[in-house]
Parts: C-alpha cells; sequence; structure tokens
C-alpha cells in the first residue's frame, strides 16, 4: 500500500508509514495547490524485513491459501403412505404368514419388507453430519456421522424395527461411516486415501483433486429417492481400506481411474477370526472417461473377493462384479444407464441335488431426468433384477453366500418416478411413487413358493443440505 498526502496550503509537508513499518510511504511537499499532472510523490525506503518474515515467505509462498474447516450434512425422509404390500401380509392387519415378527419371504432387502398394507408415518431415511478439515495444502481429513433408520416392521403392530439404524429403546443411533485422510498427489494427478471411506462402486468421496466429478449416484442425483441398481442389492458402497484416486491427464481431468483394497466389512466391526477381516481382503478397480465435452460420462466397475475356503461340502467361495454406466446430459434432459452382472462362486445349494452350485445375477437400470419450468424437475426410473440367470424352476436353492441379504428365488422389478420442486438451493421436496414387482422364479408346486405380488408406495420425500 502506498499512502499520498498531498499539501493544498503553502510550505505543507506530511510524512507517514504503515504501523508495520514495512510498507513504503511517501512524502509530498508542495507549495502552491497542487493539480494531479504537476504531483511528483517523493518515496521513502520501506524498512527491512525480518529474517522470520523472509524465512516464513518462502517456506509458504501461497498465502492466499485458506484451509478448510467445513462442518456439512444432509437430510432426507418422508412422508409415506403404504397403498400395498407384498402377499405375504394378509391385507390390513400386517401379520405375516408366518405370524407376527415375521420378516416377508422375499427377504429384508427392500425399504418396506415388512411394512403392512396401509400404514403410513413420517421417517427419516438418511441425516448426514459431516466434518472436512485441510490439515495442509496436500493433506486432507473427513469424518462422517450417519443415521439410516428402515421403515421396516416385524410385528403386526409397528413397533418393532428391523434391520434400521435404532438403539434398543428404539430411537435412532448415529455410527461412524467415513473417517479417513486423503494425501493429494501422491504423484502429479493421484490421490492416496486410507481409513474408512466411499467406494468407487458408485460414488467418491469429496475433496479430491484428482477424482471424476460424478461417477453413477451423483450423475443419477436422486439418492434420495433410492438407491443405485448395485447399491440397492448389496455391493459395497463404502468400505475400510485405502485406495489410489487419479487422472491420465491432470490438466483436463477426462480420464481417470481407482483402485481400492478392503476389509469387505464396510462399517462393521467383525471378529479377528471373520474371514472378511482376518484372512481375505476386496479389491476394487475403476475406469471413467468422458466426452463430447463432459457430456458423455462413461465408467467400468469391477470388484472381487473370496469369502470363504474350501470344505469337505462346498468348494473355495468367491464373488466378483462388473458394472458398465453411461450417462449424456443436454438440454432439457439427462438420461442414464446402469448394467452389471455379478457371480456367486459356489453361491447357492440345489435343493434337489444337494449340491452347491455358482450363481450370476444380473441387473439393469436407465433412467431419465430433466426440467418442467423453472425450480420444478421431473425424474423416472425402471430397474430389472434377476438373481440368478441359471435358476432351474424345477428345483429350490438356497443361499450359501454371506453377500448382504442375497435371495436365489426372487426376480424383481423396480419403478420411480416424481417431481423435484426446488424452491431455493439445497431445498427439495419431491412427490413421488415407489414401486417393486416380485415374481418368484420356483415352480408354483414348490415348497415356500410366494405368488407375484407387489409393493406400492406413495412418498412426499424432503431433502435439504447444509454447509455445502
Amino acid at each position: 500500500m502506498c499512502l499520498t498526502i498531498i499539501g493544498f496550503s503553502a510550505k505543507a509537508q506530511s510524512t507517514s508509514l504503515a504501523d508495520n513499518g514495512t510498507t513504503p510511504a511517501t512524502v509530498v511537499k508542495s507549495t502552491t495547490t497542487a493539480s494531479h499532472a504537476d504531483y511528483k510523490p517523493e518515496t521513502i525506503p520501506a524498512t527491512t524485513a525480518t529474517k522470520a518474515e523472509v524465512t516464513q515467505k518462502a517456506a509458504d509462498p501461497d498465502t492466499a491459501w485458506k484451509p478448510q474447516r467445513r462442518v456439512w450434512g444432509y437430510t432426507f425422509g418422508d412422508f409415506y403412505y403404504d397403498a400395498h404390500s407384498d402377499n405375504d401380509f394378509v391385507g390390513a392387519t400386517g401379520v405375516p404368514e408366518g405370524g407376527a415378527g415375521a420378516l416377508s419371504k422375499r427377504g429384508a432387502e427392500t425399504n418396506y419388507s415388512g411394512v403392512p398394507t396401509y400404514r403410513n408415518a413420517f421417517q427419516f431415511r438418511r441425516i448426514y453430519l459431516g466434518y472436512d478439515y485441510e490439515i495442509t495444502k496436500k493433506f486432507k481429513a473427513e469424518f462422517l456421522l450417519a443415521s439410516e433408520p428402515g421403515a421396516n416392521t416385524g410385528a403386526a403392530t409397528g413397533t418393532t424395527i428391523q434391520n434400521g439404524d435404532n438403539l434398543v429403546d428404539g430411537k435412532m443411533a448415529l455410527w461412524i461411516k467415513n473417517a479417513n485422510i486423503r494425501m493429494r498427489d501422491l504423484w502429479t494427478g493421484t490421490d492416496f486415501v486410507i481409513g474408512e471411506q466411499s467406494t468407487p462402486g458408485f460414488a467418491l468421496n469429496e475433496g479430491g483433486t484428482n477424482g471424476p466429478t460424478s461417477l453413477s449416484e451423483t450423475t443419477w442425483g436422486y439418492r434420495s429417492i433410492e438407491k443405485t441398481i448395485t447399491d440397492f442389492h448389496k455391493n459395497n458402497s463404502y468400505d475400510i481400506g485405502a485406495s489410489l484416486q487419479g487422472t491420465f491427464d491432470p490438466a483436463t481431468k477426462n480420464y481417470g481411474y481407482v483402485l481400492m483394497v478392503g476389509n469387505n466389512s464396510q462399517a462393521s466391526l467383525l471378529s479377528a477370526a471373520s474371514a472378511n477381516t482376518g484372512f481375505y481382503k476386496i479389491v476394487y478397480g475403476d475406469l471413467w472417461a468422458k466426452f463430447l465435452n463432459q457430456k458423455l460420462v462413461v465408467d467400468i466397475y469391477t470388484d472381487y473377493a473370496k469369502t470363504a475356503a474350501a470344505t469337505s461340502v462346498i468348494p473355495g467361495q468367491d464373488h466378483s462384479m462388473w458394472k458398465i454406466f453411461a450417462s449424456y446430459a443436454t438440454k432439457p434432459i439427462t438420461l442414464g444407464a446402469e448394467l452389471y452382472t455379478q457371480q456367486f462362486a459356489s453361491g447357492v445349494t440345489n435343493s434337489t441335488t444337494k449340491l452347491p452350485e455358482d450363481a450370476t445375477a444380473t441387473g439393469v437400470s436407465f433412467w431419465v431426468k430433466g426440467p418442467i419450468a423453472k425450480n420444478v424437475n421431473y425424474f423416472l426410473r425402471y430397474d430389472n433384477y434377476n438373481p440368478d440367470t441359471k435358476f432351474n424352476a424345477a428345483d429350490s436353492y438356497a443361499a450359501n453366500t454371506n453377500y448382504g441379504s442375497y435371495n436365489p428365488t426372487v426376480k424383481e422389478q423396480f419403478y420411480t418416478g416424481g417431481i423435484d420442486f426446488n424452491p431455493t438451493k439445497n431445498v427439495h421436496f419431491m412427490p413421488n411413487f415407489w414401486l417393486v414387482d416380485y415374481k418368484d422364479e420356483r415352480s408354483s408346486t414348490t415348497s415356500g413358493y410366494v405368488a407375484p405380488d407387489h409393493t406400492l408406495v406413495f412418498r412426499f420425500t424432503f431433502y435439504y443440505t447444509f454447509g455445502k
């Protein structure tokens, strides 16, 4: 800063120094009223900076950098009305075939498994509270607490909640979903992350300088409505491990990759004897690219995990997945498609032969979204899921795998759609429907067969974020 004082009366003189004594000041002498053209400031040299100041500037030349200290979070939930429950349940009483407290024979995989017909309630489905802390420009820490309660009810009265994030007294619980540290530019274009973190199966941790701006979940953009198809059917969306997240072209960031090794336990604290934490690991890999001025996004994903050693009855078990996702964004719509296949080695036992067999699950998801008017958008999605392409209807199969709540007997078709009203930034109100059609692959004469039916839920969903 240069401080200039101009005298307007004869023989006026003024001298000024900056408070810290290091900024050049000026002395101006004038004997007549000065004009801008006549003005010629006389500069006094600045005082000499201390050795400590010079050393500090040399050590940190980027004085414009300000470390991020960010508390953030988001919440979504609904008022929902269950218009029709799966036919395991009897009318409005909501009593399953197995009696009060029994779970649906379809499995407890979906949001509304076990919810009786006509039940309606206000419900949170996710509450996040996160904190991001940049230790230095090189290192960033991420911490995230989550609560993800379900609407699942195991009793006819609707008082017992199954498979939700709830304490023994029924209150919602918070648990640690992410806790990791990121080292930016381990080498140019690649970050290193270690700890509990998002996997490349659907999204990546925020705060990376070298990761993609979006993968399947963030491109779909409506996690508040439903998970992506692979997340819905229980691939790991987060895990404890280490990853490399990078770009092949750091300047443009159109092509990149992710490599990750994890426990295959997500946030669970399994025993030391568990194969997932003590002996085997899961490997994740991902390649992504952006084309046509980044309007077209293509992502190829794979994972592999050995889950059990061979026994005298069942050979060694493992599971693996291949997935491809693509989206195209243009005005006025964005289109997306996700296709995957998943193999379970010795994943099922045939009830007729009594022998273990491999199983292959497949899924495909299509969605479209776009604007209707200012601050109003629409979205539509369709999924088709087949849990075992080798299924023989004359037989029955029991799952051997410890993969989520895998049920090899039930095909599913999922539909959702709605309106997204966004009155202000980071606030959404979304009336929508949620529909799953179930079809048992077994013959109708097979023990345990459940006739085709569906679950239909109407919802008014609210979603808001803060700190972002």
